[in-house]
């Protein structure tokens, strides 16, 4: 005959009185209901402490030279990356010709509300080059990626080849709030830069000035450095 097998039933505990247990989970329940928008509250704050900002969290500079710092960092990427040509200011057909402009946009409080700082400012340079050969632009994609990570950029993004055609190589520093990017594209052998610089206040703004300081500056003519050159 097969072996049975039995186990002993668990004990069940006793219940407790109605309202000992009535008492003790209507306890818990109070302390859940003040711990849960509490610990809300605490984290709502501590993230408007971080995220909300004033002008003076950012350095008092003349639109004019962060103009140059951004357009700096453009060219420094264009030495590297080897190209020779000069461009001038502007641009006739966005994706199509060359391009060389200056953007600027207002920085923003943050936290719950989309209003901007007075006086806060953030310039950004675009360039673009046509007629980029893959002979020109492989080699020099690698070499910038690997420039940027020698010279202390987080490459946050480096793809090769992407759906057959694009190239595209993104980095930042400074937490973020510096970014180069850079894209070629292998079908129009169009090739794409853009740098941005940090937020600052400029020393000259006045209450009332609603456009983002900069607004009416252009780039310089864009092209290799001196050294570049080999002048």
């Amino acid at each position: 005959m097969p072996e049975e097998i039995t186990t002993a039933p668990t004990p069940v505990p006793a219940p407790a009185p109605a309202g000992r247990t009535a008492a003790r989970s209507l306890g818990i329940g109070c302390a859940v209901l003040v711990a849960v928008p509490l610990l809300l509250v605490l984290t709502f704050l501590g993230w408007l402490a971080v995220v909300t900002k004033d002008a003076s969290d950012f350095p008092r500079v003349a639109p004019e030279e962060r103009v140059d710092r951004t357009v700096d960092r453009s060219r420094e990427a264009y030495d590297v990356l080897g190209f020779t040509r000069t461009i001038r200011p502007g641009v006739e057909q966005l994706g199509v010709s060359t391009e060389n402009t200056i953007g600027t946009d207002h920085c923003y409080r943050g936290g719950l509300t989309d209003e901007f700082i007075g006086g806060a400012y953030r310039v950004s340079h675009s360039w673009a080059l046509d007629h980029v050969t893959a002979e020109q632009a492989i080699p020099g994609m690698r070499r910038l990626r690997d420039h940027l990570e020698d010279t202390g950029w987080d490459v946050t993004t480096y793809r090769e080849n992407v759906s057959g055609d694009l190239w595209d190589l993104f980095a930042s520093r400074a937490d973020g709030d510096e970014r180069v990017s850079f894209q070629w594209f292998a079908d129009r052998e169009y090739f794409t830069g853009g740098a941005s610089t940090p937020c600052a206040v400029d020393p000259d703004w006045r209450q009332g000035d609603d456009e983002p300081a900069g607004e009416e500056l252009r780039a310089p003519d864009f092209g290799p450095s001196a050294r570049a050159n080999g002048s």
